[in-house]
């Protein structure tokens, strides 16, 4: 098992990356383990395939220095905040014991955000219940929960509690969104 200290959930590839890139990049440089787990692939997007985005995000993931990116392959847009995906988002928590969460804004314009968002925090927190089972690879998984979960911000402007300066980390986190090029408006393609 890998211990994290921090855990990234993210609704689609190339989320952390918008939403928190920077911080992942500063938390790393710090000698942190920093993983991303996203929960679909990102599939009803106009642009791109689920595959392209696989490799972008894993694109993107040697660009931050991440320590694993994992996608849940979870439904995009139709994935819900109940009893199937808290269930298999609380064996990742468990999996990676992150003392901290980062997940997506808990409102937006996109609605997986604030799904992902409530899933998260909802995860995070059944994640300590010792009374909710869960296996990985046959052994009983202990309870964890996370001491913090924050939620980035991404589309709507949302007042923020704290501010991370990343300043050192621009261009690293400009590289790690780059990585998702399917994704920008090309008008030669």
């Amino acid at each position: 098992m890998l211990k994290l200290d921090i855990l990234v959930l993210a609704a689609h590839p190339d989320d952390a990356e918008l939403g928190c890139s920077g911080t992942i990049a500063a938390q790393v440089a710090k000698g942190n383990k920093v993983g991303v787990v996203d929960l679909t692939h990102g599939e009803m997007g106009t642009r791109g395939t689920p595959e392209l985005r696989l490799q972008e995000a894993a694109h993107a993931a040697e660009i931050l220095g991440l320590s694993i990116r994992e996608n849940m392959g979870f439904q995009d847009i139709f994935f819900k905040d109940d009893t199937e995906h808290q269930l298999k988002l609380i064996q990742v928590i468990r999996k990676y014991q992150p003392e901290i969460v980062l997940a997506n804004a808990i409102t937006d314009r996109h609605p997986d955000h604030g799904k992902g968002a409530s899933l998260a925090a909802n995860a995070c927190f059944m994640s300590g219940l010792t009374k909710i089972e869960t296996w990985q690879d046959g052994v009983k998984q202990a309870a964890w929960r996370p001491k913090f979960v924050y939620h980035y911000i991404q589309n709507n402007y949302i007042q923020p509690d704290f501010i991370v300066d990343i300043s050192e980390f621009w261009d690293t986190k400009v590289q790690s969104i780059a990585a998702f090029s399917s994704q920008f408006y090309d008008p030669k393609k």
